[in-house]
């Protein structure tokens, strides 16, 4: 077993066992059961904790997830409204792509949303934060040494040419922040420099995993999906918040209209936004919290909001740019590809 699997398994028992689950899921527990099918574009540590916080908090409800995809997922949500929805929640994506799929979505404002500041949440309810993202490179030192970057702006240097991985921006709500957030920063020009040094991977995974086996020197992805390679132990692989400015985006959980167990899906909705397993999701899958009730620092090794220079983006905005974008994008490519 891993380190980060270990300490995953040790942190999920000492929560059961000092019994840090609020009164609110103990009030939950037998009030409802069933299956919940949750749709989820998060990684096996944070669907491993979430399954096994609402098995603690609700025994008489089984959360099933279905994972995959932002983008995948949400056009799968959309194609089963139009007979029978087969999920129940989703969990997670930016409000930037879920903006385009509000329909499908039921409003629902769980108690536990008052420990999350209100500019962080859908003004008409539709979805909360469940969680923080912060927009990082990663970095393997073993690749770079001192020549490491550390702005977008050197990240669009022709030296980084061929060394960079970003994911696909159309399937991957990940990369759709990173580059759409980096024009704002270096411009239309620094973001073809930037296409031109990159490869493009059809999922958010492998950007990690490539950087982490040495085969690219920088992944641009989330924080959460780099750290644990840094907290797992591998010395090479650093994180860097671009100097020039990065970008923090809410993952968001939705209740999908019309699911099969909407009073169950509710009852879990509350329990993963809940602290405890905002805390747990923190020290197993590294996923900061929404919650304004915990401090990161006091749980990981990583900086607060409070000392990484954000540049601030508009998620209307970047919903309704998103088609063109993706256009810039790949025609970005395309011109570096012929060139």
């Amino acid at each position: 077993m891993n380190p980060i699997d270990l300490h995953r398994r040790h942190q999920l028992a000492w929560l059961a066992a000092a019994g840090l689950l609020p009164a609110s899921f103990a009030r939950a527990q037998g009030a409802v059961s069933g299956s919940v099918v949750m749709y989820s574009s998060n990684n096996a540590q944070s669907v491993d904790t979430a399954k096994e916080m609402a098995r603690k908090a609700l025994p008489q409800v089984k959360l099933e997830a279905v994972t995959g995809g932002s983008q995948p997922l949400l056009k799968r949500i959309e194609t089963e409204a139009a007979n029978k929805p087969l999920a129940d929640l989703f969990w997670t994506s930016s409000a930037n792509l879920m903006e385009n799929f509000r329909k499908f979505f039921e409003p629902y404002k769980s108690p536990e949303a008052a420990s999350v500041p209100a500019s962080l949440n859908d003004a008409q309810g539709q979805w909360t934060a469940a969680n923080i993202h912060v927009v990082v490179g990663m970095i393997n030192l073993r690749r770079l040494g001192a020549d490491a970057p550390r702005s977008w702006a050197d990240l669009a240097d022709p030296r980084f040419k061929g060394k960079i991985i970003v994911a696909d921006p159309g399937n991957s709500s990940t990369a759709f922040t990173a580059l759409w957030g980096a024009e704002r920063v270096i411009g239309a020009d620094g973001l073809k420099r930037l296409a031109a040094n990159c490869s493009v991977s059809s999922a958010a995974a492998n950007v990690v995993r490539a950087v982490a086996q040495g085969e690219y020197a920088v992944g641009i992805t989330f924080e959460s999906t780099a750290y644990p390679y840094v907290a797992g132990g591998q010395k090479e692989i650093k994180l860097v918040y671009p100097g020039d400015g990065t970008f923090s985006v809410t993952d968001n959980m939705a209740l999908v209209k019309g699911g099969p167990n909407g009073a169950a899906a509710r009852k879990v909705y509350d329990v993963l936004m809940g602290k405890a397993a905002q805390t747990a999701l923190l020290e197993n899958a590294f996923r900061r919290p929404s919650r304004s009730d915990i401090d990161v620092t006091k749980h990981v090794d990583m900086p607060a909001l409070s000392k990484i220079k954000l540049v601030a983006l508009d998620d209307a905005k970047a919903a309704a740019d998103r088609d063109a974008f993706l256009a810039r994008w790949r025609g970005h490519l395309a011109a570096a590809k012929a060139s």
